[in-house]
């Protein structure tokens, strides 16, 4: 247990140096409101009754809530608690099957291959997938209570404590993700192999005995399962355009391509995207493979029990993300096999098991080792992709096709980096080939308002709410552009819209107060800009567009100190010192504007703005020659810059004579 507790964090230690990504950790940590209040009595009624996230995870909730009120923004920490929930959930691997088989070394074994192989990589790395790990832990720990349970049984001892226990674990797991529903299936395959409690000659009554033993196991399933479905609806994550017969045939594609992932990790993704539809040749093979594999099962359950059981325990728990019910774009995902691939390593190691004598121990033992060795350095190499956000999006372009949402994340990414060219170009290349991804036309449209283009960027938008009407950030979007365009009665519709659905949405009231400031209504613009910073007091953007609305009410000091705590927060924000200096000129204090500036320009060159204000300050100091150069630059970078022109001309008017000249 030290060798897989210590191995397992050693091995994914180095995931504690990476970031968060732009894909779900967002919504499930970095921007999320009640998560980053941290542990309250409000974020915990949120997390056990809130409909308005896709999954009912209360346990998973809780535990991003504990991180942040202790670790933050760090990501360090986040990382770090998903990689010993895992190392817990390796230890728990061998105790659950050492207790149901008896089988020291291949438990060991099989608890080693469970918590190295690659394919774990997702479920640790990635901070939103923290359910998988959490999960995991509480699935095997009900494992090992229910074996207890019926050793107990069998040799006629009150067992009830280890039955409360396994029915405790499976609700917690339950709490974590519900993906666990299958878990009561699983028992009763146990049942038969290794625990033997079906006896032979009266087997119809007792699996009916087995079955209502377990009846609090499925109350508890189809609870679940129920309230599961009910939110996926809510927050509209249910998938109706896929027919059953293409969500069958991938279910069946998908078995094969995880059987061949667990052989040969390599091409890993954070996305396989969902095609629609198979060609029939691989769908045929794969209903061959699967259903000749549970007809080899069936002829060995004689001889070789743990072949079903393994195979069945396999294919069942991937029953609830298998696309049977399509959820997400996915056609399958690394992480939805944390538990179900123990029950195809079961059916393999204790086959394998079959072959050991006390001749070929050691062979074994080396090929074991050997296998341990490979997966550990394949994870380690695996781990590097989920570095950041564009190192994983990178990878997941070169090994995946048509993947519209790979693109899409790698412009977030570079959008985030300031390469708002790169992004843009992202972004077309997600919307070349989907062009109805609301994600893809949301961000297109966003970051082509913040280059100034906001006639191009509405279309784009207005997509992006049609075709996904439940996004509040595209909503948002759409309203900075209208409101950029002057629409300011449809900008304000958006905002409200929003905010009638989710009320302490601070983005929306940032974005609001802002639109509010554009049209002329300062006083309500900064109730707005207020309420968001009561909500994310940390907020820099909404600091700096607090002190906009303050600089044009006339509040010239307030808004400089508003302006200074955006820069504390966010030291590399040129637009924020270019509006610092431009107030610091409104109040005389010319030469700290003049500092601002340059900071201003030095963070971004091409800055035309910066330039021209710059340019005119320097003017009212005398400093004509240097005035002159950067109003040229501004003109040069914007030519139609009317201001820059002004100052220019004014400039070259109060040129001193020049000098006389002589020929020979």
């Amino acid at each position: 247990m030290a060798v897989l507790f210590l191995g397992t964090l050693l091995l994914f230690g180095r995931v504690v140096f990476n970031e968060f990504v732009n894909y779900d950790d967002p919504d499930y940590v970095t921007a999320n409101a009640h998560v980053r209040a941290g542990l309250t009595w409000a974020g915990a009624r949120w997390a056990f009754f809130s409909d308005d996230v896709s999954y009912w995870h209360p346990l998973t909730w809780l535990s991003h809530m504990a991180d942040w009120q202790i670790y933050g923004d760090r990501p360090a920490g986040h990382h770090a608690t998903s990689i010993v929930w895992h190392a817990l959930a390796a230890a728990m691997a061998f105790l659950a099957l050492r207790r149901l088989t008896g089988a020291f070394w291949t438990s060991a074994v099989g608890a080693a291959l469970f918590a190295w192989h690659p394919l774990r990589v997702e479920s640790v790395a990635w901070v939103a997938e923290r359910k998988d790990v959490l999960g995991g832990f509480f699935w095997l720990l009900a494992l090992w209570a229910y074996a207890g349970y019926a050793e107990k049984r069998r040799a006629g001892i009150h067992a009830w404590g280890n039955y409360a226990l396994a029915l405790g674990a499976f609700a917690a797991g339950l709490m974590s993700k519900p993906m666990l529903v299958t878990l009561p299936c699983v028992l009763l395959l146990l049942d038969f192999w290794p625990l033997g409690r079906v006896p032979t000659g009266t087997r119809l009554a007792a699996w009916r005995a087995l079955a209502l033993e377990k009846i609090p196991f499925f109350a508890l399933s189809a609870a679940v399962a129920a309230i599961t479905v009910a939110a996926q609806k809510n927050v509209g994550t249910l998938s109706t355009v896929l027919s059953f017969d293409a969500r069958l045939a991938n279910a069946a594609v998908a078995v094969v391509r995880y059987v061949g992932k667990f052989f040969l990790p390599v091409n890993l993704a954070v996305l396989y995207p969902h095609p629609g539809t198979w060609p029939m040749e691989k769908v045929a093979f794969a209903a061959v493979f699967v259903l000749g594999a549970t007809a080899l099962a069936v002829a060995q359950i004689r001889q070789r029990p743990w072949l079903l059981v393994g195979w069945l325990w396999f294919l069942g728990a991937l029953v609830p993300v298998s696309g049977l019910v399509q959820v997400g774009i996915q056609s399958m995902a690394d992480r939805y096999t944390y538990t179900p691939i123990l029950g195809l390593q079961l059916a393999l190691l204790w086959t394998m098991r079959e072959a050991l004598t006390p001749a070929t121990r050691r062979i074994w033992g080396l090929v074991a080792a050997a296998v341990l060795t490979a997966c550990a350095v394949r994870t380690v190499d695996q781990l590097g992709v989920w570095k950041d956000s564009l190192t994983l999006f990178d990878h997941t372009i070169a090994v995946t096709e048509k993947n519209y949402l790979a693109w899409n994340n790698r412009g977030v990414a570079q959008f985030a980096a300031g390469r708002l060219d790169e992004a843009i170009a992202d972004y077309r290349r997600s919307l070349a080939i989907n062009p109805d991804y609301p994600e893809a036309n949301s961000n297109l449209g966003a970051v082509l308002d913040e280059q100034g283009r906001a006639k191009e960027a509405v279309p784009f938008l207005r997509a992006a709410v049609r075709l996904k009407p439940g996004s509040l950030e595209a909503r948002i979007n759409l309203g900075t552009a209208l409101a950029d365009v002057g629409a300011f009665d449809e900008a304000f519709a958006e905002f409200e819209t929003v905010l009638a659905r989710q009320p302490d949405h601070a983005n929306a009231l940032d974005n609001y107060g802002v639109a509010l400031a554009m049209s002329g209504r300062l006083p309500e613009a900064i109730a707005k800009i207020e309420a968001a910073l009561r909500l994310q007091p940390d907020d820099a953007g909404a600091h700096s567009n607090l002190g906009n609305a303050l600089a044009l009410s006339g509040q010239k000091n307030a808004a400089i100190a508003h302006y200074r705590r955006a820069l504390e927060l966010k030291p590399g924000d040129a637009q924020t010192h270019n509006n610092l200096a431009n107030a610091l000129v409104a109040l005389g204090r010319l030469e700290q504007a003049v500092a601002s500036y340059e900071r201003a320009l030095s963070l971004r060159s091409i800055n035309p703005e910066a330039h021209a204000n710059l340019g005119g300050v320097l003017l009212r100091l005398g400093r004509r020659d240097a005035a002159i150069a950067h109003l040229r630059t501004a003109l040069q970078q914007r030519p139609d810059y009317a201001q820059a022109r002004a100052w220019l001309d004014a400039a070259m008017a109060s040129a001193p004579a020049a000098p006389a000249t002589t020929g020979k």
